[in-house]
């Protein structure tokens, strides 16, 4: 019988060994998953706490939490089955998988969420069988590979009820030590080890979206990570199979494997990724980040010894792979342990410290919380290591602590939920399923729409109130809910530390994907998540896998046959596109993502997150001070394309958000020829849409621009671009005018958001601005820029051409027809939506109504306390509308948020009419003297809007790799004659020329 040394339990030679069946256990499933963090200890009483009391005490007392949530406890669920065999029963070395859901609940062939275990070891060397009682406790009992399996049992989350499987096809052979993780529907398995030794490399995909599961083996091209076991696997940015580590049966590992489930054929690819990485090690753990980073932590060195650190893995936006080292203290090292994310916070249960010894005592359940920076264990935020032997003094006498003192055993997380299957313990095989829940997304939702509320009290018949049949004590705190079209704020949450090294996270990311209604009638949880994270997640949806036999590939569609004329089907997880019920209450988020001006550091700015009300400057516009419009030089990476289109082109040759440095040579690299042909495709697709675009989100919101190309990189670096390697494939883009004018770069704007439109039409939205116009931008800078570039003849050609297109442009948008956006603001003759409906294009500025120049020219007034109409500075004709009319605005037309731009504000957003319109300006320093930020808008799913911010660089310094371009004195001078609009409430001066054109 074949036997690997390393894959002995870790028993414990300092205490007696136990048997499964002592462990605590919990009077209900139902009220295990969601008991507070202090469930009482076994025989202390299974009594519910009645929800009355307990509602009354929420609304009185409303939750408060001081830094991040310490890790949650388990409890034990008395999970349901119809014979013996339906349980996985006792084992180690397995997998367990979270699945969600298929097609929308009360439809027919609904299939609410599970967890898939597949494959496990039965019993240890010396035992009789799979009982969990061994006949010998040594530390030198091994594993029994003659007792590993290949059977699917699934838990069904609603149910409460174990089945086991037997799908179609033909299955893996029989192993342990493997790694699975789920695609969409379907679950992926690969290496481990088995009675035969090491398992083939072989890809198996377990389809679960029908009735009756199948299997089907995966065609992959080329050499891949070859046999191993101890190793990890896990789906990053919902597209890329990343394998790492383990061992081959020669020695631990520390390489790198990728498969990208979207390219065809499929083929594994090494990568060499930049920065400190792990170094070669079995049995860690990885689990991905809804927004694609991949979190590495633990594991067993080439030498046995027990790993503590953990290790972030991202993908630039440029196709590099980095790793860089996780912040916090880690309670303990550990090896054979479990971990998978819950939004932002990745749960670390049980593992081993070799010897026969585990992880004791209150870090046997760790949180990293990547919004934060922090480990945490069940007592505290960890500033060092704690690990010690066990005690009960130790553990506070909580049983639940020995609950998780286990190695070997499989987490997967469902919602907030985090269940633990099996495992071992003391030489024994367990079999309880454990559940707890990560209470941190629930103080997100206390401001949540009543909607949700609602969800609490008004659940099917037979069914506990709550999502996936257990009982939830956070909907009885959803009593402060605001009414519909009413702009809340979400409730404050663990601030984050000034030192997250990733990307933009908060601890409310990405929650389970697929549909979340709970009964008909009743809006869908409004879940308080970082946008762009909700908006990848969202796009989980079930894949529909054709039933083949055979081996079969991974296409990206059905209908296509491999070179053997084998049917295929694909690993790529659908689209959910705009289906579901979207929530009814827009939200402002609590938070801002700000990236700071330092661009210092191995994975490029530091970001945080400050409290929407810690911004300053929010009530000032513009305020002048030293120029700061320098762009930092930045590594420039060409991006490898093929250019058969000028639309291409100009993608390849522009969007380089890491890479971009302003050109040398000033000379415009297209020709007049080819900027036609853009001009001619994106004019074609303007005339054909709306005055007014219906669009949905999730969508990311753009202010003014003006020319400042660096800028837009440097948003689209921080915050995800609008390419395949970005996140165009989850969320929109919508771009509210400016492009052109005051900046030294509007062609290069211009030009990119043409294309990009051409590329993505679908995705990708522009509105007309103020400066739109030729009689504006003649004046402003794009004219001069134009002939300067491009010569004298190509450059008025030029510049004629691109204004004709701006006579296309739609004018306002749309969203989720709860949010209209626009250039200018309403003015004083825009009552209804449909008078900007009516305007039909082209149309030229001069040709316009008094709605059309309110559109893209009125301003608000000062602050709140100004209502009415008053004359605006930037000359006669023009007004300023206050609150009362946006509130008026807002209620003619069923609306609950505007959002505009054409202001420079000194944070980049701006909240007017208490928070129902909100004023946006992308660029940075604006003119170079402002010093102002620059900020988008996210708007998620949920309709939870979240700012996010970059702030002025710092003067580059001048080198001859950097030369100062003498030609753009005439920018600097154009500005300085036609200064920028002033301060809101700030008087013209003599020095203002009188002219109301000095303050376009």
């Amino acid at each position: 019988m074949d036997e690997d040394s390393s894959m002995l339990p870790e028993t414990d030679q300092d205490r007696d060994s136990h048997n499964h069946h002592d462990e605590p256990q919990s009077p209900s499933p139902m009220e295990a998953a969601a008991r507070d963090e202090s469930p009482p200890p076994s025989g202390s009483g299974s009594a519910t706490p009645d929800p009355t009391s307990s509602q009354q005490e929420q609304q009185q007392q409303p939750p408060q939490v001081v830094g991040p949530r310490c890790a949650p406890t388990y409890s034990v669920v008395d999970a349901l089955m119809d014979k013996k065999e339906d349980g996985p029963g006792p084992r180690c070395g397995h997998t367990l998988t979270a699945v969600p859901a298929v097609g929308e609940e009360g439809t027919p062939g609904y299939i609410g969420p599970r967890l898939v275990l597949f494959g496990g070891a039965t019993a240890l060397e010396g035992n009789s069988g799979g009982t969990g009682t061994p006949t010998s406790a040594t530390p030198s009992a091994g594993i029994r590979l003659a007792g590993a399996t290949a059977d699917v049992h699934c838990y069904d989350v609603l149910s409460n009820k174990w089945t086991r499987l037997t799908p179609f096809g033909e299955p893996p052979t029989p192993r342990a030590a493997h790694v699975a993780t789920a695609v969409g529907t379907m679950v992926v398995i690969q290496g481990g080890i088995g009675p035969a030794g090491l398992s083939a490399e072989d890809l198996h995909v377990l389809d679960l979206t029908q009735q009756r599961p199948r299997w089907h083996r995966v065609v992959v091209q080329g050499p891949g990570p070859g046999p191993r076991y101890g190793h990890v696997m896990a789906l990053v940015g919902q597209r890329y199979l990343m394998a790492i580590g383990g061992n081959d049966g020669k020695r631990p590992l520390a390489d790198v494997w990728a498969l990208d489930t979207a390219a065809k054929p499929y083929e594994w690819r090494k990568l060499e990724p930049e920065g400190e990485g792990p170094p070669p090690c079995m049995y860690a753990t990885a689990s991905a980040r809804s927004d694609g980073l991949l979190l590495l932590c633990g594991g067993r060195d080439a030498n046995s010894v027990p790993l503590a650190s953990a290790y972030g893995l991202a993908k630039h936006r440029d196709g590099r792979w980095e790793w860089a080292i996780a912040p916090g203290v880690s309670p303990s090292a550990r090896y054979q342990h479990a971990a998978v994310f819950v939004n932002a916070r990745l749960h670390v249960s049980g593992g081993a410290l070799g010897g026969g010894r585990m992880v004791e005592d209150s870090s046997s359940v760790a949180v990293l919380d990547t919004a934060a920076g922090v480990w945490c264990d069940t007592k505290s935020v960890v500033t060092s290591p704690r690990t010690g032997r066990y005690s009960a003094d130790a553990a506070g006498g909580d049983a639940s602590v020995e609950l998780t003192r286990r190695c070997r055993h499989a987490a997967a997380a469902v919602g907030d939920l985090i269940f633990i299957y099996g495992g071992l313990r003391g030489g024994v095989l367990l079999d309880g399923l454990l559940v707890a829940e990560d209470l941190s997304a629930a103080e997100t939702t206390y401001a949540a729409s009543h909607a949700a509320a609602a969800a609490a009290t008004n659940s099917p018949p037979g069914r506990l109130p709550g999502r996936y049949g257990f009982s939830d004590e956070r909907n009885r705190e959803l009593s402060d809910s605001a009414t519909d079209g009413a702009v809340v704020l979400g409730s404050p949450v663990a601030p984050p530390v000034n030192g997250d090294m990733y990307t933009d996270i908060s601890s409310e990311n990405a929650v389970l994907p697929g549909t979340r209604r709970t009964s008909k009638g009743v809006e869908y949880l409004v879940e308080a998540s970082a946008a762009e994270a909700e908006a990848i997640s969202a796009t989980l949806a079930a894949a529909k896998a054709r039933q083949v036999n055979g081996e079969v590939e991974l296409p990206d569609s059905g209908g296509e046959t491999s070179p053997s004329g084998t049917p295929t089907f694909s690993l790529k997880p659908d689209s959910m596109g705009s289906t579901g019920v979207t929530p009814a209450g827009i939200r402002l988020h609590h938070r801002a993502v700000v990236v700071a001006a330092e661009t210092g550091g191995a994975l490029g700015g530091m970001v945080r997150q400050l409290s929407i009300d810690q911004f300053e400057n929010e009530g000032r516009r513009v305020s002048y001070g030293t120029p700061e419009s320098a762009t930092a030089a930045r590594k420039l990476l060409d991006r490898q394309m093929s250019i058969n289109s000028v639309p291409k082109k100009v993608i390849a040759h522009l969007l380089k958000p890491r890479g971009w440095k302003p050109p040398v040579r000033r000379q415009f690299f297209l020709d007049c020829n080819e900027i036609a042909d853009l001009c001619d495709s994106a004019e074609r697709i303007f005339s054909n849409e709306p005055t007014v675009l219906q669009l949905k989100a999730p969508i990311k919101i753009f202010g003014d621009l003006h020319g400042q190309f660096g800028d837009l990189m440097r948003l689209f670096d921080e915050y995800g671009s609008p390419s395949t390697a970005g996140d165009i494939s989850y969320i929109d883009y919508l771009f509210l005018g400016d492009y052109v004018d005051r900046g030294q770069h509007s062609l290069e704007v211009i030009t990119l958001l043409l294309a990009l439109k051409v590329e993505y039409q679908h995705n990708v939205h522009l509105i007309r601005g103020n400066h739109e116009a030729a009689d504006i931008n003649a004046l402003f800078g794009f004219r001069i820029e134009c002939i300067e570039r491009m010569g004298e003849r190509d450059g008025i050609w030029v510049w004629h051409r691109i204004n004709r297109l701006f006579n296309w442009l739609p004018l306002a948008a749309s969203i989720e027809k709860k949010i209209i956006c626009m250039h200018g603001g309403i003015g004083r003759s825009i009552n209804h939506v449909e008078q900007i409906e009516n305007i039909q294009r082209p149309i030229t500025m001069d040709a316009g109504s008094i709605v059309l120049m309110d559109l893209l020219w009125s301003d608000p007034t000062e602050n709140d306390s100004v209502e009415g109409l008053r004359p605006n500075a930037r000359g006669p004709g023009l007004v300023t509308f206050g609150p009362d009319r946006v509130m008026e605005f807002c209620n003619n037309n069923d609306l609950q948020l505007i959002v505009r731009a054409h202001e420079c504000v000194m944070d980049g957003f701006e909240r007017f009419a208490q928070g129902h319109l909100i004023t946006l300006f992308s660029a940075t320093n604006y003119c170079g003297t402002a010093n102002n930020a620059g900020a988008i808008l996210v708007l998620g799913r949920d309709l939870v809007v979240v700012p996010k911010l970059i702030h002025p660089l710092p003067p580059a310094i001048s080198s001859t790799e950097t030369p100062e371009h003498a030609d753009d004195t005439w920018m600097q001078e154009l500005n300085a004659n036609r200064p920028a609009t002033p301060t809101r409430g700030r008087p013209q001066t003599a020095n203002d020329k009188g002219g109301s054109l000095a303050w376009m």
